[in-house]
């Protein structure tokens, strides 16, 4: 009788969302998950992505005018904490020490939506910024809190969230 007592409580207990402390990756421990584009590589696929008469007459035409604006938009390479969470591309110009030296700056908390028009489907998003145009986020279904934005900025240690599931 204790058992289905406990049982019941427990089914009866309602389900809460567990929250966490998400902190902003430290640069020094992140991991390449690509490699750089050669400069053949990407002189051929400004070839290919800027001829194509579509591109145009739409949207992305301003990085067609010029290669170095296409280089910059383009020499990136992906780049993931240690335990996949966070990602982000950064360029390839910007040398590896000088990257992994960097400390977040901002952490900001978003919802961005996933689905078509009227759709209410998103994930959550939660970005870290480290300045030099450093910027690695995490998508999750979790919802977080940024309660230290502000701090962020002067304090490292500070940029971090509470991250929990929606009820």
């Amino acid at each position: 009788m204790n058992t289905r007592l406990v049982a019941l409580a427990l089914f009866a207990a309602p389900l809460s969302a567990s929250a966490a402390t998400v902190s902003c990756p430290d640069l020094g421990t992140v991991v390449r998950a690509g490699s750089c584009p050669t400069e053949d590589e990407l002189r051929f696929t400004f070839n290919g992505y800027c001829s194509d008469n579509a591109r145009l007459y739409g949207k992305g035409t301003e990085v067609c005018t010029d290669y170095t604006a296409y280089r910059k938009m383009k020499n990136v390479v992906l780049w993931e904490s240690r335990d996949g969470d966070f990602q982000g591309y950064v360029s390839c110009d910007l040398p590896e020490a000088q990257m992994r030296a960097l400390k977040p700056t901002g952490i900001v908390a978003n919802k961005e939506m996933t689905g078509e028009r009227g759709s209410n489907r998103s994930i959550n998003r939660l970005m870290c910024s480290y300045g030099e145009g450093v910027v690695f986020s995490r998508r999750s279904r979790d919802e977080c809190r940024t309660g230290s934005a502000e701090a962020c900025r002067t304090d490292p240690a500070s940029c971090k969230a509470e991250c929990g599931s929606e009820k």
